[in-house]
């Protein structure tokens, strides 16, 4: 499996088709180069990433190979205790002493090997953890491992009284991907699990399989996530084990997973809502193990369930609730095009009551919950089939689900098609302007060669034209800031960085890399995405906004109360254009609500005006990405063939005050809203667009002007997603907080939040246009 989703990436990456290549080739990358016992060719790049605000940044390591710091990989040795030297060595955030920094990333690197490990590998915050993506490395587990998991992204405290390293909610910036991780030589019957990832925003795993246990009574178990606010996760196997996974989080997005021979595939212990998109079961005794009837902030259960493009195959139980819903909302229930065979009953609850046969067949759209429609304020409790949305061909693949595509890791290619910035003159220490050395890059290797971001904090002052074609590879999230007078003005707004020239065709990747800016920037634009080439798109690539000591939007300048007019941090997040098509995975589009880097995380009161416009025709697919902008989260204005799931977002928290559009002005050129129905912003505006599928979305406002009283009555904001009588979006799964109008047709509320009470949230199981 992991060996096919390398060469899927590879393939794809070879397909690059170029109009414009850079002036150092007259032709475009070719595949890979790498000979058949090269590594994987991050092991061997040369490593002069540097953390430019870090008190050291000279002497700081941002990459570490496990090896340097004593593993041995050979699968004898014990090498937790040099793993661990690896992942803390210089000053790093952790130890519950430090809730967040950004100032300290790093990247640990496991070459190719069987790695054995007595304790957890602790994870420790702004940490990408990568295995040779060629020949994944193996954690083994010892058989007197001790320990929640062999990795562990949220260690609790010694002795701490329930106490952990970091704040769930605000567990940010961590990766892991490529590894086999193995569980099997501890007994079957110790809770062995692979993964403690309790996490929220900018986090993934991909690449990954887990091997278990399948012995009689088996307590191993792949994933345990108790808590978080996340976040993204995708292309993962899980082998035996009495859970594949073991759920709880606000909302995640899960693509591409497959789990065999497991006691229970998915455990879901509480959410507000979840996406699930390409699932495959295999030989497990139930797929979906749902804790259900929770109605209150209290007993919070699983909320909302959405399963797009499952496949499961002789398992008695896809899916079974713990509680009867008993005619009313209890835990909503989404299912789109699930292909069921030797599978008896498809929706149950515990104690063997069937609410949906099974069988070997294929449920194209079934819901369990309340539905709606048109401008009717009157839902439907249902369990049944529901409408099922038009998905356009171009969102789809071969065998007819939703498009995706994995996070490209170029594992084929030599290091000799690479080229760093920082080697061509770039400097990326935060201060110098970094524009002309950048463009000169792109102007003289996209296309031609992977363009590598050494870490680094590189200042642009003007537009950075990134060329279709154009292959670029970030390290612990690189960081690209606008700075200066070019940004100052909203009244004309300018482009930082502008991918792709209107009609140039060429496939573009971006990976780890993140788009910031340096304060006040009220006219930065800080993405315009033009690219046209279908799988052009970035992964692990966030806007985030600021994202690092050194952007002048921190505390105590812009904390809670101080005029957000005063920290302006952009115009708009990310623009997608008319002509362009877009794969956007595990991106967050964030402008911060407290400092990262404070030593109480202090609230932050900051201006950044919208978050995603998008006015192209498609195809769109937005896997796991948005919030905190003043004006709206996602504006699709003129948009055509779009996938959005799932969509997560926060009302700014000092709004009402003021209203927006302020502190900005209407731009009509930007096509921006009305505020006729609402005085915060929009979560969700759609205008003039069709065929547009939000399969899953969490729009949560939880202040009003920083107090939280308003949560009690749902009154925080009154309308939070708004769609014009011309649209045709099929909504489903929308999950909201705080809001007294959970949706509204032209400004005007339609959905009650309190018809839909489900926990904590409500929930619209689904709404169609009619």
């Amino acid at each position: 499996m992991l060996r096919w989703i390398f060469l899927l990436s590879a393939a794809l990456s070879a397909t690059t088709m170029v109009l414009g290549l850079g002036t150092s080739c007259t032709a475009a990358v070719p595949s890979g180069t790498a000979a058949a016992t090269d590594p994987f060719w991050m092991e061997n790049i040369k490593h002069q990433g540097m953390a430019a605000y870090n008190p050291s940044p000279s002497t700081y390591p941002v990459f570490r190979n496990v090896k340097d710091y004593g593993a041995k990989g050979d699968g004898v040795t014990d090498d937790t205790v040099a793993i661990n030297a690896a992942l803390s060595a210089g000053t790093r955030c952790g130890e519950g002493t430090c809730q967040s920094s950004t100032i300290s990333p790093a990247v640990v690197f496991f070459p190719q090997g069987t790695y054995l490990v007595s304790s957890p590998i602790q994870a420790w915050y702004y940490t990408q953890i990568i295995g040779d993506a060629r020949v994944p490395p193996t954690l083994l587990a010892a058989a007197n491992f001790t320990g929640i998991a062999v990795i562990d992204a949220d260690p609790y405290v010694t002795n701490g009284g329930g106490a952990q390293w970091y704040v769930n909610q605000n567990n940010f910036f961590r990766s892991v991907r490529n590894f086999v991780i193995d569980l099997r030589r501890m007994p079957a019957t110790s809770s062995a699990t692979g993964l403690h990832w309790q996490v929220s925003q900018a986090t993934s795993l991909m690449n990954i399989v887990v091997e278990m246990s399948t012995a009689s009574g088996t307590a191993h178990q792949g994933i345990f996530m108790e808590n978080g606010s996340g976040g993204y996760m995708g292309d993962i196997v899980f082998n035996g084990g009495k859970y594949g996974i073991w759920v709880g989080n606000q909302q995640f997005t899960v693509r591409n997973i497959t789990v065999n021979n497991a006691n229970t595939a998915i455990f879901g212990s509480w959410n507000w809502g979840w996406t699930f998109q390409g699932v495959t079961i295999n030989n497990c005794t139930v797929g979906f193990d749902l804790t259900t009837g929770g109605l209150s902030q209290n007993a919070q259960t699983t909320g909302a369930e959405a399963i797009i493009d499952a496949t499961v195959t002789n398992t008695p139980i896809f899916v079974r609730s713990s509680t009867a819903s008993n005619g009313k909302l209890a835990g909503s229930l989404v299912l789109n095009n699930i292909q069921l065979s030797n599978v008896p009953t498809a929706v149950g609850v515990v104690g063997g009551a069937v609410v949906l046969a099974g069988g070997t067949t294929t449920i194209e759209s079934w819901g369990q919950g309340n539905v709606y429609s048109g401008t009717n304020p009157n839902g439907t409790f249902v369990q049944s089939n529901i409408p099922a949305p038009n998905k356009a061909s171009v969102l789809l693949d071969s065998s007819g689900r939703i498009f995706t595509k994995t996070h490209p890791q170029y594992a084929n290619y030599a290091v000799s098609q690479f080229v760093s910035v920082k080697d061509q003159g770039a400097k990326g220490d935060g201060t110098t302007d970094d524009t002309a050395a950048l463009q000169a890059v792109f102007d003289e290797y996209s296309g031609c060669k992977i363009i590598f971001f050494d870490q680094g904090s590189y200042v642009i002052t003007s537009t950075l034209n990134v060329p279709a074609g154009t292959q670029m590879v970030g390290e612990a999230w690189t960081e690209i800031i606008a700075s200066g007078s070019a940004f100052a003005s909203q009244t004309n707004p300018e482009v930082a960085v502008r991918v792709g020239e209107a009609g140039s065709s060429g496939l573009v990747e971006i990976t780890d890399i993140i788009f910031t800016t340096r304060g006040p920037a009220p006219g930065a634009i800080l993405v315009e995405w033009n690219a046209a080439t279908v799988g052009s798109g970035m992964w692990d690539t966030h806007i985030s906004i600021p994202q690092a000591a050194g952007t002048n939007l921190e505390g105590p300048t812009c904390d809670a109360g101080v005029d957000p007019s005063t920290c302006y941090a952009s115009f708009l997040a990310l623009h997608l254009t008319a002509a362009s098509t877009a794969y956007l995975e595990g991106t967050w589009i964030w402008l911060a609500d407290h400092d990262l880097d404070g030593t109480v995380n202090p609230q932050l009161s900051l201006a950044s005006g919208r978050g995603i416009l998008s006015e192209s025709a498609g195809p769109v697919w937005m896997v796991g990405t948005a919030e905190h902008h003043v004006l709206y989260q996602y504006g699709l204005v003129g948009a055509q063939n779009h996938y959005m799931g799932l969509i997560q977002t926060e009302t700014p928290y000092f709004q009402p005050a003021p209203i927006p559009p302020a502190p900005f002005t209407s731009n009509s050129a930007y096509h921006d809203p009305t505020y006729n129905g609402t005085d915060s912003a929009w979560a969700l505006w759609i205008q003039s667009s069709t065929d547009i599928i939000v399969f899953g979305a969490g729009h949560y406002s939880f202040y009003s002007n920083y107090t939280q009283a308003c949560l009690t009555t749902n009154t925080c904001q009154n309308q939070i997603v708004n769609v014009d009588s011309t649209s045709t979006p099929y909504i489903y799964s929308l999950s909201t907080v705080g809001t007294s109008w959970q949706l509204s047709v032209n400004e005007v509320g339609i959905i009650a939040e309190s018809k839909n009470i489900n926990g904590f949230a409500s929930t619209v199981t689904s709404w169609t246009p009619t």
